[in-house]
């Protein structure tokens, strides 16, 4: 099993006008609301392609069951802490004649030690602990080393993790080695304190990376692409040229493809192909909306493949 890990959930409500007008009324041209944050968004794609996850983390108030009943109504199973605060809500106006969006993000409920505690305990005791994909950031009182207490769990239940987040949280996960981690290449440069603007930057960073324990790395680079680096294959994912719609969610998608794959037992090239695709037609949709089944099939075979390095 699948499991995802999202410590600060929110309730997206996206929402599209022609052109943000000040001190005017602004008519809108259409709104979705979605169950939320960087894990929820692996698990959603990962059901969209055929598999199953259980999706784990903080929720609470109305904002949260909303949340919830929208996943399960969506196949996604949960297991989520029930928390005393409200989760966040966080809007995306997209404005059309500008092709630009503006994001509104929430903090977060504050998390207690009790509901922290009781989350670790769930991590614990998960039936057929194969896969873990924690990503995003974290709520108020929640430690900074969560992600090194979550990966260390998860790894001696026996699962691969992958982790995904970035600035300190990130850096106290990885001393946990967890088996995969996924960077964009500004987070990849920010961990090693340095400015990447290329492949060739990008690949010598992830080793740099690997020298810390990590065995498999993953990064996203636009339009350059995608990385995977492994003791096994240096491998360079190209997208073909897709229409943009947003970009929001198109990591978390790229992440979902690659895991969902591997834990099919397919080869790197093909857990990077879907791990591409995914990202690519998840960047085809409009708002926070992630990737789409018949999308990623059509991009798949357009997806190139090489040995870099």
């Amino acid at each position: 099993m699948i499991y995802t890990v999202t410590l600060n959930p929110a309730l997206d409500r996206a929402l599209e006008v022609n052109e943000l007008v000040p001190d005017d009324a602004n008519r809108i041209r259409w709104e979705h609301s979605y169950a939320g944050g960087k894990g929820i968004d692996a698990s959603r794609v990962i059901q969209v392609l055929g598999g199953e996850s259980v999706a784990l983390g903080f929720v609470g108030g109305f904002h949260g069951m909303e949340l919830e009943q929208r996943l399960l109504r969506q196949g996604v199973r949960c297991d989520f802490v029930e928390t005393r605060g409200e989760t966040r809500t966080n809007i995306l106006i997209f404005e059309k004649n500008k092709k630009s969006h503006t994001s509104l993000n929430a903090s977060g409920q504050k998390v207690n030690e009790v509901e922290i505690g009781e989350l670790l305990d769930k991590i614990r005791e998960v039936e057929d602990p194969g896969y873990f994909i924690i990503s995003g950031s974290v709520p108020e009182g929640v430690p900074v080393d969560i992600y090194e207490k979550i990966v260390s769990i998860a790894r001696e239940r026996g699962a691969l993790v992958a982790l995904d987040a970035d600035g300190e949280v990130m850096r106290r996960g990885l001393s946990a080695t967890p088996n995969f981690i996924k960077p964009n290449i500004h987070e990849l440069g920010r961990l090693v304190e340095r400015r990447l603007s290329s492949v060739e930057d990008a690949l010598e960073a992830t080793e740099i990376v690997r020298g810390w324990g990590v065995s498999t790395i993953l990064v996203s680079m636009g339009d350059m692409g995608a990385l995977l680096v492994s003791d096994e294959a240096r491998l360079l994912g190209v997208p073909p040229t897709v229409e943009v719609d947003s970009t929001v969610g198109a990591g978390d998608s790229f992440l979902a493809g690659f895991i969902l794959a591997h834990s099919r037992g397919e080869t790197h090239e093909s857990c990077l192909r879907l791990a591409v695709a995914s990202g690519a037609a998840a960047a085809m949709t409009p708002g926070t909306e992630l990737a789409r089944k018949k999308d990623v099939e059509a991009i798949m075979p357009r997806v190139t493949i090489e040995t870099v390095g």
